[in-house]
């Protein structure tokens, strides 16, 4: 699990339990991990809805609607696709809360997209906030971790106002 040893996780899921709100992950980088942290908190089947593991692009446009035309003129590594995979997430699910995750764990990288960025989405019906965070290169597995407990982090933010 996470750094936090799950206290997070387990606000989210308390969190989203008391506001009546169902969640669904859209993952690139961290292969299911977001998913995997909620869904180790007993009672997560009330709030999980499902999580998307969209590896590839083909993936992204068949499962979440991510547009071929955004991945070209973007690269599956951006806030663009990082929207797009949010709200995907919401319209091919019954969720009320989305949260995505694209990036480079690592290695590799180029000079444009470096290992370490990932660029998160966090969808509602009212709309998708982006970022992208740069965690540097200190490894795929702490880049995945990173990534992971940062999805985390804003699901919690998210649920510590209505969502409507």
């Amino acid at each position: 699990m996470g750094s936090d040893d799950g206290r997070a996780t387990a606000q989210v899921i308390e969190n989203a339990k008391s506001a009546g709100v169902m969640i669904a992950t859209a993952e690139s980088c961290t292969g299911g991990m977001i998913a995997a942290a909620l869904t180790d908190i007993p009672g997560a089947s009330a709030v999980v809805e499902r999580g998307f593991v969209t590896y590839t692009n083909a993936a992204k446009v068949q499962m979440l609607g991510v547009s071929e035309a955004t991945l070209s003129a973007h690269g599956a590594v951006s806030e663009e696709v990082a929207q797009e995979m949010a709200t995907g997430a919401l319209t091919h699910s019954g969720a009320r809360l989305a949260v995505s995750v694209t990036g480079i764990a690592g290695p590799g990288g180029s000079e444009f997209k470096p290992e370490g960025r990932v660029c998160f989405g966090l969808a509602t019906k009212n709309g998708v906030n982006t970022e992208t965070v740069e965690f540097g290169a200190p490894g795929r597995s702490r880049v995945r971790q990173a990534a992971c407990d940062h999805a985390l982090a804003l699901l919690l933010k998210a649920l510590q106002s209505p969502i409507t």
